[in-house]
C-alpha cells in the first residue's frame, strides 16, 4: 500500500536536503499517516482509515460521512 491519505489524497513531496556548504542531495519528504479507528454513526460501525494528521484535525471539524463525500470514498466498502 502506497503512503497516500485515503480522505486527502496527500502522498510523498520531492524536496532538497541543504547542507551547510551547500550542497543539495535530494530527500523525500514523507506525509505523516496514522491508522486511526473512526465510528461511523450511519453504517453502526468502525472504520479503519489511514489519515494524514491535518485530515484528522478536519475530520473532528466536518464529520466522516461529509468529508468521505468529498473525497469520493466509499465507506460501506472499507
Amino acid at each position: 500500500m502506497s503512503r497516500v491519505c485515503q480522505l486527502t489524497g496527500k502522498k510523498a513531496n520531492n524536496a532538497y536536503a541543504v547542507s551547510h556548504s551547500h550542497r543539495r542531495t535530494k530527500k523525500l519528504q514523507e506525509v505523516n499517516l496514522q491508522w486511526k479507528r473512526i465510528w461511523w454513526p450511519e453504517g453502526n460501525r468502525w472504520v479503519r482509515l489511514r489519515l494524514s494528521t491535518k485530515a484528522i484535525k478536519t475530520l473532528q471539524f466536518k464529520g466522516l460521512s461529509t468529508f468521505a463525500k468529498e473525497a469520493g470514498l466509499n465507506l460501506h466498502k472499507l
